[in-house]
């Protein structure tokens, strides 16, 4: 730690990852000491934190008071923290001198699993009520919650003691089987011939060695009956509504074994959901206003993936223009808004997810976000939507509306022609067309690959005739063919983007010139996404106008306006 480096962090304030400990009025005991390197360890995030004494609430350095013998001993101070902590931390520990002041600064990593005192105190660091990091208490749930999310637990396989065998409802057992014999081959068919008993330890629902001894919460997710739940697990619940603006036309509420709620869901869905038939030649095809395939995926996946330790439904709700579902807890840890199409499947509770996929609810891949976003595409309808997301909760919503039933056509023809469209080409068709034109680092971000794989994936679209290129190296651009503008119906489309792009980028650098007062062959370039020929070429058209005036020579030449 530099003493620049510790005064860009005391300039950006106290956060979740930094704590300041001013000793102005007297030094802090090492039990205080200690406490805020636990609360500093469990905080929610997987950063390295800081804990700065000799540094006041407001920013002010004051300097550390000596600890140990008169004087601040880094190695001591380390040793007392790894002797003081259950498991036992080992922090880094410098005094750093900021404007003639030592500042003790403790290094905290981030802690795998919960870290208490060796008293047994724990404390994590969490946004308090004021608004402001603090150090609160930190509950067992809490706990659970932060080991699942980091998938080092598996809340579905605790143990319920007080659940028995008679809890369990043989009707959910024949609904297990009936899900893996209508699954198409997906199920786990060698679980149809088991015994119930036998069916269970399979699944890893009980502990048992001869006889069940103790059912997990598995077990119940999968097998139990209403009043068990409501008993053993009264997080668990699942709300299907339908709702016209304020007016709420249904609002029914499920504490039911999860089988048995995907049963209902999907019968008030189909009830509900609309096809309509679109003729290409000699084809019919069924374009649904939603894909059951995406939904029943969105459905189980927020069963399967949300937080059981915390209060709160799974919600199902039908909007006139979309279907939002909703699950408490956030992504699981290693899970964000730009990698979901290509991180690897992080389920919150494994077994659980295992036993959906054996039951052939779920793909067996593991990929069922791939299947969202490919669904919704192939239907003609935008891509689906995770933006809403937070911390706490996870959130999926399916646009609906009118679908583009000239994608759906291009779509079937490129089926057809031998040339099926995989889910890159289909987010970026989609892109190019909401979007108009796209660079390969737009692309990157789409696809969510690095750039080197989104380039093959366009050149691949380029060569099928489905997307044109414009520029060279980083000003490269792509956007939809001619003969692509024309199957969607949009001729005049492609004049636009081909025939009023120079009139626009002329536009766009006078209005740089404007603000700026001059401009550079290579600023317009970057302006304008073209190669610096191109931007040569736009710059010298603008001066035969008599609209710009050049100044200087070769490269140190730019351009401002005629006077």
């Amino acid at each position: 730690m530099t003493p620049e480096r510790l005064q860009q962090l005391i300039a950006q304030g106290e956060s979740l990852t930094v704590e300041f400990k001013g000793e102005e009025r007297g030094a802090i005991s090492d039990s205080e000491l200690v406490e805020a390197v636990v609360c500093m360890a469990n905080q929610p995030g997987q950063e390295v934190g800081y804990i700065l004494v000799g540094v006041e609430d407001d920013g002010r350095v004051t300097g550390a008071r000596p600890r140990h013998a008169g004087t601040i001993d880094p190695l001591r101070i380390r040793a007392l923290i790894a002797n003081r902590t259950r498991p036992s931390l080992s922090c880094r520990v410098e005094v750093v001198q900021v404007e003639g002041n030592p500042v003790l600064v403790i290094e905290v990593p981030p802690a795998t699993m919960p870290v208490g005192t060796a008293d047994g105190i724990y404390k994590r660091r969490a946004i308090g009520g004021t608004g402001k990091p603090e150090c609160l208490p930190y509950h067992f749930y809490e706990m659970q919650t932060a080991l699942a999310h980091r998938g080092a637990l598996d809340y579905s396989m605790l143990p319920v003691p007080e659940a028995s065998w008679d809890d369990l409802d043989p009707l959910e057992f024949e609904r297990f089987r009936r899900f893996i014999r209508e699954s198409r081959g997906q199920g786990d068919t060698n679980l149809l011939g088991l015994p119930d008993q036998e069916l269970v330890r399979a699944l890893g629902a009980v502990e048992a060695n001869h006889e069940v001894t103790t059912i997990r919460v598995l077990g119940l997710l999968l097998f139990g009956r209403e009043e068990a739940l409501q008993r053993y697990l009264p997080t668990h619940e699942v709300a299907f509504q339908v709702l016209r603006g304020t007016r709420v036309e249904a609002n029914e509420f499920f504490r039911w074994p999860l089988l048995r709620v995907m049963e209902e869901i999907l019968i008030r869905f189909r009830t509900r959901n609309r096809e309509e038939e679109v003729t290409f030649g000699m084809l019919r095809i069924g374009v649904p206003h939603y894909s059951e395939r995406a939904f029943r995926e969105g459905v189980a996946n927020a069963l399967v993936h949300r937080d059981y330790t915390r209060l709160g439904a799974v919600h199902v709700q039908w909007h006139e223009d979309s279907i939002e579902i909703s699950n408490p807890g956030g992504f699981p840890e290693g899970i964000r808004l730009d990698n979901l199409l290509v991180a690897p499947p992080r389920p919150r509770n494994p077994q659980l997810a295992d036993a959906f996929k054996r039951a052939g609810v779920v793909e067996r891949t593991g990929r069922g976000i791939d299947i969202i976003y490919e669904e919704q595409l192939r239907n003609g309808r935008p891509a689906p939507s995770y933006e809403r997301s937070t911390s706490e909760s996870v959130v999926l919503v399916l646009p609906g509306g009118e679908a583009n039933l000239q994608f759906v056509r291009l779509i079937v023809e490129e089926n057809q022609a031998g040339h099926p469209l995989k889910l890159d080409d289909l987010l970026i068709l989609n892109a190019l067309w909401q979007e108009r034109r796209l660079t390969v680092k737009e692309a990157a971000r789409t696809i969510q690959k690095p750039e080197s794989d989104a380039r093959a994936v366009l050149e691949r679209l380029v060569e099928a005739g489905l997307v044109e290129a414009r520029g060279e190296k980083r000003a490269r651009v792509y956007h939809l063919s001619g003969s692509t503008y024309r199957r969607l119906g949009e001729k005049a489309a492609y004049v636009r983007q081909r025939g009023f792009e120079p009139l626009q980028q002329e536009h766009m650098i006078l209005q740089y010139v404007e603000k700026h007062g001059r401009i550079t062959r290579r600023e317009t370039a970057e302006l304008c996404r073209i190669s610096q020929d191109q931007a040569y070429r736009r710059l010298k058209r603008l001066v035969e106008e008599g609209k710009l005036t050049r100044h200087g020579t070769k490269k140190g030449a730019w351009y401002a306006r005629r006077a």
